[in-house]
């Protein structure tokens, strides 16, 4: 199995350990990059980025809507703008309940939604399928796998 690398683009630093928590748990095997802002995370996207190797594509984006500096509508905007990043995976994870929310995602070229569980063994298993289907049964676009 190649392994892979997932954009967690998170600021709430207890969610960010609850997520890192749940991919230890189910055992996942690719590489987590953490974005705590939008600004950061399209730093890593598209400039010098976090990880000081210039841009990176990712296999797959998780983001937050609730986010300093450049909220995740910003993100996924931007994302979708752009030639090399335009067809990657984007899962909004999200604690909004707004209907205008799920509504400007999907309209804006989000591949999901998901509210994230309260409970953690609901958490958990949110993540191991994301994790099965965006990561394992899910066919990337040609230009992410030719990195």
């Amino acid at each position: 199995m190649d392994k892979k690398v997932v954009l967690l683009v998170e600021d709430n630093s207890d969610d960010i350990a609850l997520t890192l928590r749940a991919f230890k748990k189910s055992n996942f095997p690719h590489e987590v990059v953490v974005a705590r802002d939008g600004q950061e995370a399209l730093e890593f996207l598209f400039g010098q980025g976090v990880s000081g190797k210039g841009p990176l594509t990712p296999s797959l984006i998780l983001l937050d809507l609730r986010l300093p500096r450049k909220n995740g509508m910003d993100v996924l905007q931007r994302v979708r703008s752009e030639r090399r990043t335009k067809l990657l995976p984007v899962v909004v994870l999200t604690t909004s309940t707004e209907e205008r929310d799920l509504f400007e995602c999907y309209n804006q070229g989000a591949n999901s939604y998901l509210r994230k569980p309260i409970d953690f063994t609901e958490f958990l298993d949110v993540v191991r399928r994301v994790e099965e289907y965006w990561l394992h049964l899910n066919q990337e676009p040609p230009h992410a796998q030719s990195k």
